[in-house]
């Protein structure tokens, strides 16, 4: 059995193989039938019921934090969304038309964002965060969208279970199936999207599946890659065509070509001992990289990801999203809600 990671619940036929994506907070969901219908952002809403209200909203589970220019939001549990202005020392709850786990938040400028997750629900703010509309769900299913891109205000991707693949060219306001643009005969789950700097688009998911686009999103190659466990995160680096995918089991591999060629990074050579799997991560103004996981593992690269430095920090609470907080700090997002750390990952001086 693969390790119990935080967050999300999946489970598929018996044929496939069941997985469950940062599930040590979550008990495994059931399946359903999926279906792709098309909704008009502007669709009357069914039974629009709203996040409730919670002074512990930053305390409990937050699967995701991005910046919305100098903003940082963060999403998670019960629709819960929140922002600060104030490197992450206070949260603000906003208002959001939905009670479900959201997985994935991204912003385009400090005004234009968008946050996915269960019942594949897609919403969009245009305020920077602060109020959310709900552009795309399909209540039939209960399975969940994993991760959201855009390039612009207009073009985005979201991926998730089963091999979904959700494409807009008009802000969201409609969202249409891409999923056959990908060769995913097995509907393995995709679990992260990301852009690789001067090369393209990369997705990684289930049973190690890597698809690549070098024209944005428009056709896809499916790829060999070096794992055959889950990979629960990608992302490019500050160096032209490199990529760093990440997993289960601490399993972390760099590509300087865009995925044709792998080699995996030893992080037991760190300073400091890996544990646990890989979930989030971020690439910071001055190109140092930092990636979080289970166990509270933090560890960071000042090398375009060649090489890492390891710390776990000692509550053991796993961390599935990381961001800078502003001030030379990080702010990190999982069990324990959202919270400012140095920037090794350690609790700042009271």
């Amino acid at each position: 059995m693969s390790e119990p990671v935080m967050g999300v619940g999946i489970c598929r036929p018996p044929a496939l193989r069941k997985i469950a994506l940062l599930a040590t907070a979550l008990s495994l969901l059931g399946c359903a039938a999926w279906s792709m219908p098309v909704l008009a952002a502007d669709a009357p809403p069914a039974d629009l019921v709203y996040s409730v209200e919670s002074a512990k909203a930053a305390k409990s589970l937050m699967l995701d934090v991005v910046h919305a220019g100098k903003r940082l939001v963060a999403v998670g549990d019960r629709g819960h969304i929140l922002y600060s202005d104030d490197q992450g020392n206070t949260w603000t709850q906003a208002k959001v038309p939905t009670r479900q786990l959201l997985t994935a938040v991204f912003f385009v400028d400090d005004q234009h964002g968008w946050a996915v997750g269960h019942d594949a629900q897609i919403l969009a703010s245009e305020d920077g965060g602060v109020t959310w509309t709900k552009q795309f769900e399909d209540l039939k299913r209960e399975s969940p969208l994993l991760d959201v891109w855009f390039k612009d205000v207009n073009s985005g991707f979201a991926v998730g279970a089963y091999g979904a693949l959700l494409e807009t060219t008009d802000g969201g306001k409609h969202w249409e199936d891409a999923s056959d643009r990908l060769d995913n005969e097995d509907q393995f789950h995709l679990n992260a999207i990301a852009a690789v700097k001067d090369a393209g688009l990369f997705i990684v998911g289930e049973q190690g599946s890597m698809f690549r686009s070098a024209d944005w999103g428009q056709t896809w190659e499916k790829l060999e890659g070096p794992y055959e466990g889950s990979l629960f995160g990608v992302i490019g680096t500050a160096q032209p065509n490199a990529l760093l995918a990440y997993g289960l089991r601490g399993n972390l591999y760099r590509s300087s070509d865009f995925g044709s060629n792998w080699e995996q990074v030893d992080l037991q050579a760190a300073r400091g001992s890996l544990e646990f799997g890989l979930s989030g991560a971020t690439l910071l103004d001055d190109g140092s990289i930092v990636i979080v996981g289970n166990g509270g593992s933090v560890i960071s690269s000042s090398d375009n990801g060649e090489t890492f430095t390891v710390f776990n920090r000692p509550d053991r609470i796993s961390v599935s999203a990381v961001t800078a907080a502003g001030n030379g700090n990080l702010i990190l997002a999982g069990q324990g809600g959202v919270r400012a750390t140095s920037p090794t990952g350690a609790e700042l001086s009271k």
